[in-house]
């Protein structure tokens, strides 16, 4: 009847237990093509896991490898406008859902192709890490909304990923550092490098990116945010430079799924800020330096010491292959800084290794303690789980 109102359905939140593909994109155009949000998440998780990231995230519906649709009980509706939940990945605790929207996504692709100046009709993305994380799926949002050419992988291959850059098929990719040490960096037009701690040395067209699953994406490339994200501090009382790094802009989230919208009152005295929980100081050209997260600061002596820090000094030294800052506790100092190390061919010396920490960064911040192992426990995104470490 002419003027009556059309009954228009709730929108539903609809997860994704999909490898990546071709069919993990069809899926999400059809999600978004009903009104619905998609929520990816990742087919590796065991079925304990992955019951806690359903319960933080709270879908109405699952769909599976198989193509078959299940329904979730407990399930709660998204609003309108909303288009992606995912789970944080963080290095400790229980996931949140975070809520990003249509626009918030848009806003993300279209000020990171700005910045890299992408050409849809010359460019082209490669996404090959986990899609249920924001590095690897925003990937596949930014191509899906600027219209740029887009090739989805199961996972991380180097072979194949040096054989795509290599036939031109994609010019532009994401990978943490773990993925970047395994490729020819020279193949690609511009790499995003997100997650853990960059190289030292690095390639002309590599952007070491920083941002979190409430931001959508990085916001702030090689130390500069991008157009639209605005950086302030939220200073300690200590007198330093440093504080948590505060960001607002239209990439970020909307809100957890709990409905706490994150933000804080920032320095202007507006409560639109989000606190990262990270630390960080701003150069006079408004330039960005990430110290590490506040909940990983280690206090030794009354000192601080960014675990972070101390990893890339190590790490320059030959005989490490991998390493990992983080505490352990001291009847003397409260905390004392403990390295674990991954040798390289010849072993280093921990002599020599304190003495490079000492005149590097300053006497506390030597590790007091050292941990020879074969390797490290690490998120998917690269990240240190630096409360496994025992």
């Amino acid at each position: 009847m002419h003027g009556a109102l059309r009954y228009r359905p709730v929108p539903e939140l609809v997860a994704l237990n999909l490898p990546g593909g071709a069919g993990f994109v069809d899926a999400l155009r059809a999600i978004w093509d009903t009104g619905d949000a998609a929520a990816p998440l990742d087919p590796r998780l065991p079925p304990a896991a992955r019951d806690a990231v359903l319960a933080a995230i709270r879908p109405s519906r699952v769909v599976g490898s198989d193509g078959d649709i299940h329904a979730v009980a407990g399930g709660q509706p998204v609003e309108d406008g909303d288009a992606i939940v995912l789970a944080t990945s963080g290095t400790a605790g229980e996931p949140k859902g975070v809520v990003l929207t249509h626009d918030a996504l848009l806003a993300s692709a279209r000020a990171t192709s700005q910045r890299l100046g992408i050409d849809p009709a010359r460019h082209s993305w490669l996404a090959c890490l986990p899609l249920a994380h924001v590095g690897g799926l925003s990937v596949v949002t930014r191509a899906l909304l600027t219209k740029t050419p887009l090739t989805v992988l199961p996972g991380f291959d180097s072979d194949l990923v040096c054989e795509i850059g290599q036939s031109g098929r994609a010019t532009h990719v994401a990978l943490v550092a773990t993925a970047l040490r395994r490729i020819d960096s020279d193949l690609f037009t511009g790499i995003l490098l997100g997650g853990a701690r960059p190289p030292e040395m690095l390639a002309p067209n590599v952007v070491v990116t920083y941002g979190l699953t409430e931001t959508g994406s990085g916001v702030v490339y090689d130390g500069v945010p991008l157009d639209g994200i605005e950086v302030a501090l939220s200073h300690f009382d200590d007198g330093s430079v440093e504080g948590e790094i505060l960001l607002r802009g239209p990439m970020l989230m909307r809100c957890y799924r709990d409905g706490n919208a994150g933000r804080v009152i920032g320095p202007d005295g507006t409560a639109t800020w989000f606190a990262t929980g990270d630390a960080g100081s701003l150069a006079d050209d408004g330039t960005l330096r990430v110290s590490g997260r506040l909940a990983e600061v280690i206090v030794t002596g009354g000192e601080k010491v960014w675990p972070d820090a101390v990893e890339k000094v190590l790490a320059s030294d030959p005989g490490v292959s991998e390493v990992a800052v983080w505490k352990r506790a001291d009847p003397d100092w409260g905390e004392r800084v403990v390295a674990w190390i991954v040798p390289g061919a010849s072993p280093p010396h921990t002599d020599a290794l304190k003495e490079l920490v000492v005149h590097t960064i300053a006497p506390w911040a030597a590790p007091k303690e050292f941990v020879f192992v074969d390797e490290l426990p690490r998120t998917a995104s690269g990240k240190i789980r630096r409360t496994e470490l025992t």
